[in-house]
C-alpha cells in the first residue's frame, strides 16, 4: 500500500511527537522477548469494552484453535457490562475464563485489568474510538500486544498521536491487530493478488454503497433523566462525533478499507454532500449528530476516483456492497454487506456469467473473517513473527473522516489538511472521570450542535 503524497509524518515527526504524547517508560526502544512463542503456554486476555463487539472479539479470541487463551480481567464504565459479558463468555469458553474478582468499572479500569498481565500478554481494546489512543498508550507501557477495533481515531490529532504511539510499539517488537477484517476475508485476498497481477486492468474507478435504515445508535432522541451527558454519550457513541467519528466513520468505515486496498493507495483528497432530512418525528427531535445520507468522491494521486454513498432512512431502496472497475474488467470486491462472498472479476464493466473470470471459493471454515483475523494474529504471536496493523488503520481511520469532514463542512478535505488540521473533538479525553462534563454539552435549547456545511469554515460542528 502506497503512502499519502508528502509523507507528512517523517521517522523523526513520529520520534518527536513520542516524546509529546507519551511518557517515558523503562522499556522504551528494547525488544520484548518472544513471549508466549510456545504453543502451551497460556496467554492471558484483559478485555476493555465489554459490549457486543468487545465480547464478540474475546469470544474470537478464546475460540482460536489450539490457542491456549484464557479471559483473566474486563472492564467497562457501566456497572453491568462486565458481568454480563464475562457470563456470556463463561458460557461457551467454560475453562478459558477465570475472572474472579478481576471485573472493573469506572475510567481508570483499563489501567486495573491491564495490570491484571503479564508482559506479552493481550488486551482487548473495543471501547468507542475516543479513548483509542489513551488505552493503547497504557498498553505500550506494560508492554501488552494488543487488537483493537476499528475504527482507530476520529481526528487529525489523534492520528498524529497514534502515528506516534505506534512507533513505540513497533520499538518494542509488540504485536498489533485492528479490526479490520475484510483484509482477512480469503476471497478478498486472492482477489487483491489477482487485482495486482492486472486481472482487470489499471483501475480508473470504485463503488461502494451502504444504504439501510437506522441501525445501532445512529439517531437518538434528547438525554433522559437520571443519566448524564457524558455516560449518555458514550452509551450512544455512534450518534457523536467526539466518540465516535459518527455514523459515517464507523458504519462506513469497511468499504472505504477495502477499496484502498484493492487499490494499493490512499485517496489525496475528498468533497462530498450530505444532508439530515428526517430529525422528527411523533415523539419529539433528534439531538445526534450525524446526518441521514452522505455522497462522498474520493480522489487519488493518479487521478483514480472511489465513490461512496450511504443512506439510514427507511423505505428507500437499499443496497450494501461495492464494486472495483478496471481498464480491462471489473469486480466485485464485497458481494454483501461489509466483506461479503464471493468476490468475483469479470471482462466487462457490467458483470455477468458469461464475462465472469474468476469467482471465490473458500471453505466454510475460513469464511469468517472476524476469527481468520485472530488466528492469524495468534499465529503470529506464538511464532514471534512481526505483525503490526495499527499504521493501516490509522490512515483508514483518517480517510474515512476526511470523507465525512468534507461532507460536514462543504469543503474539499485533503488528506494533508486533515492530518496536519488542529481540530481536536475531545483533547482532554485522558481526564475523563465519572463526574465530568461531556466533551460536548447541549446547547441553550438542549440540542447539540450538529454540522452545518458551509457556515462553519474547517470545523465539523
Amino acid at each position: 500500500m502506497t503512502s499519502a503524497p508528502s509523507d507528512p509524518l517523517s521517522r523523526r515527526d513520529f520520534l518527536a511527537d513520542t516524546g509529546r504524547f507519551t511518557a517515558a517508560s523503562a522499556l522504551a526502544g528494547v525488544a520484548l522477548p518472544n513471549v508466549h512463542g510456545g504453543s502451551d503456554e497460556t496467554i492471558q486476555v484483559a478485555l476493555v469494552g465489554c459490549g457486543g463487539r468487545g465480547t464478540g472479539a474475546a469470544g474470537n479470541a478464546l475460540a482460536v484453535p489450539n490457542g491456549n487463551l484464557k479471559l483473566v480481567a474486563a472492564t467497562d464504565v457501566f456497572d453491568k457490562k462486565p458481568h454480563n459479558s464475562v457470563g456470556h463468555l463463561k458460557d461457551r469458553f467454560k475453562d478459558q475464563v477465570d475472572v474472579r474478582e478481576r471485573t472493573f468499572v469506572g475510567f481508570d479500569g483499563y489501567r486495573k485489568a491491564m495490570d491484571c498481565l503479564r508482559p506479552g500478554d493481550i488486551v482487548i481494546l473495543t471501547t468507542p474510538p475516543a479513548f483509542r489512543w489513551v488505552h493503547y498508550q497504557y498498553a505500550i507501557e506494560k508492554g501488552l500486544n494488543v487488537f483493537m477495533e476499528k475504527p482507530v481515531t476520529t481526528d487529525g490529532p489523534t492520528s498524529k498521536r497514534m502515528f506516534a504511539l505506534n512507533e513505540q510499539a513497533k520499538a518494542k517488537g509488540l504485536k498489533v491487530a485492528v479490526g479490520l477484517m475484510s483484509r482477512h476475508n480469503y476471497g478478498m485476498q486472492e482477489l487483491k493478488q489477482r487485482i495486482d497481477d492486472g486481472e482487470i486492468g489499471e483501475i480508473t474507478f470504485m463503488r461502494g454503497y451502504r444504504m439501510h435504515g437506522p441501525a445501532a445508535f445512529f439517531r437518538s432522541k434528547p438525554k433522559p433523566d437520571g443519566i448524564s451527558h457524558l455516560m449518555y454519550q458514550i452509551q450512544r457513541f455512534h450518534s457523536f462525533l467526539w466518540a465516535s467519528g459518527g455514523n459515517f466513520s464507523d458504519f462506513n468505515i469497511h468499504i472505504v478499507d477495502h477499496l484502498c486496498w484493492m487499490k494499493g493507495a490512499w485517496p489525496i483528497k475528498a468533497h462530498a454532500v450530505g444532508g439530515r432530512h428526517y430529525r422528527e418525528d411523533e415523539d419529539g427531535t433528534y439531538v445526534d449528530q450525524n446526518f441521514d445520507s452522505y455522497a462522498v468522491e474520493y480522489t487519488f494521486e493518479d487521478g483514480a476516483k472511489l465513490f461512496f454513498e450511504g443512506r439510514y432512512i427507511n423505505g428507500c431502496h437499499n443496497i450494501y456492497k461495492s464494486n472495483a472497475h478496471g481498464t480491462k474488467g471489473m469486480a466485485i470486491v464485497s458481494a454483501s454487506n461489509d466483506c461479503g462472498l464471493p468476490s468475483a472479476t469479470f471482462r466487462n464493466q457490467k458483470g455477468g456469467r458469461d464475462a465472469m473470470i474468476w469467482r471465490s471459493r473458500i471453505a466454510r471454515e475460513k469464511r469468517n473473517p472476524y476469527q481468520n483475523e485472530w488466528d492469524t494474529f495468534i499465529a503470529a504471536i506464538r511464532a514471534g513473527e512481526a505483525y503490526n496493523e495499527v499504521d493501516t488503520g490509522i490512515n483508514t481511520s483518517l480517510v474515512t473522516s476526511m470523507g465525512r469532514m468534507a461532507a460536514h463542512t462543504g469543503q474539499e478535505v485533503t488528506y494533508d489538511a486533515i492530518l496536519n488540521g488542529d481540530h481536536e473533538f475531545a483533547p482532554d479525553v485522558d481526564k475523563l472521570t465519572l463526574d465530568s462534563d461531556a466533551p460536548l454539552m447541549p446547547e441553550a435549547n438542549g440540542l447539540y450542535p450538529v454540522p452545518m456545511p458551509g457556515k462553519k469554515g474547517m470545523r465539523e460542528y
